[in-house]
């Protein structure tokens, strides 16, 4: 069913105008005597054709028609004007104004019909390709939306697949990330880019794959030579991820090189200081050392959450970034219902 809005400030003539309309069947016209009162009415609705007239009070034709092509997703909706036989200066500056055709009066049954029928037609394929284009839009959408849950289920893999070579667990980099969501949120930074660290935070050390075994598994104090190699697995993961296409693992990549540099240039394995560190890496250095230090492992025991807290104030500045801890602190809350929500002996997908 086609809306068509009709506006003449002659009684005669909408009731004219309405009659043929109603004859090619399948529209229902909207008729107004005034421009201002239909302009009103465009705005709430969004009709198939306008046909309106040119002399009218208060608002010409040539005026209703400047008006309505302003209104947001009104610019493609075909109009007719109705003019006299003598008036091709104002068909001119219809035509530069935004109409599509033409009705000269008297009416002409006959060209009314075709000229109708031909806009509505125009309409019906804008609505058609409209209609297509947003069902390939979802479409897109749809399938773009599976390719990053496929890519995030691979990525979550490649990350505990580095965690099985140490104590750490599957849960644990559950939590960090989510850490590194909340200080992230806490820095203002845009929803998109709190999704990207989200995804991204697993993979901070994934270069452990690298690592020899005898010293990712010693269980004392490594030397410090091994240290240097154990150290290497920044660099590692780097090289694993950063020529990837996805800008999942390119900011994995990111994350595994500079989450260990500390803010006040006693890092690895650059030296960065302050504001050199990658924002990530700086979240990410927060947000594992936090959990690392609240969490039970063969070689140590956790941490109280106060004890933890403090260590992270006492190192701001020093090991982090002070807004980062002031980040993570102030969603103090949601920190809590993440250390419940993924417990060690449970790691569910993100």
């Amino acid at each position: 069913m086609h809306t068509v809005l009709i506006i003449d400030d002659s009684d005669i003539n909408l009731t004219l105008i309405k009659a043929l309309v109603l004859k090619l069947g399948d529209c229902q016209p909207v008729l107004f005597d005034n421009p201002l009162p239909a302009l009103d009415w465009c705005r709430e609705h969004v009709p198939d054709l306008v046909i309106v007239d040119y002399m009218m009070p208060d608002m010409d034709g040539l005026r209703f028609i400047g008006a309505f092509r302003a209104l947001h997703g009104r610019d493609e909706i075909p109009i007719l004007m109705v003019t006299a036989n003598n008036q091709k200066d104002v068909r001119y500056e219809a035509l530069l104004g935004g109409a599509n055709d033409f009705l000269t009066k008297p009416i002409d049954r006959v060209e009314f019909s075709a000229r109708v029928r031909n806009m509505l037609s125009l309409r019906q394929g804008q609505k058609f390709l409209a209609d297509r284009a947003q069902h390939l839009s979802e479409l897109v959408e749809a399938r773009t939306r599976e390719i990053r849950e496929r890519e995030r289920e691979l990525i979550f893999r490649i990350s505990r697949a580095a965690e099985f070579r140490d104590p750490e667990t599957g849960a644990h980099i559950q939590r960090m990330a989510h850490y590194s969501w909340i200080i992230a949120r806490g820095l203002g930074l845009d929803t998109d880019t709190q999704k990207l660290i989200l995804e991204a935070a697993p993979m901070h050390d994934v270069g452990k794959i690298g690592i020899p075994d005898y010293i990712l598994l010693k269980p004392g104090r490594l030397t410090p030579e091994e240290f240097e190699v154990m150290k290497g697995h920044a660099r590692l993961g780097h090289e694993l991820l950063k020529e990837s296409r996805s800008e999942i693992m390119r900011a994995g990549a990111t994350v595994a090189l500079s989450h260990h540099e500390k803010y006040d240039g006693s890092g690895y394995p650059y030296q960065l200081k302050g504001q050199a560190i990658p924002l990530f890496g700086r979240i990410v250095a927060v947000a594992d050392v936090f959990d690392a230090l609240t969490s039970e492992r063969p070689y140590k025991r956790a941490w109280p959450l106060e004890e933890a807290v403090r260590y992270l104030e006492e190192g701001r500045g020093g090991h982090f970034d002070p807004l980062c801890v002031e980040a993570l602190l102030a969603g103090w809350d949601t920190v809590l219902d993440i250390r419940q929500r993924f417990r060690d002996e449970e790691a569910p997908m993100i």
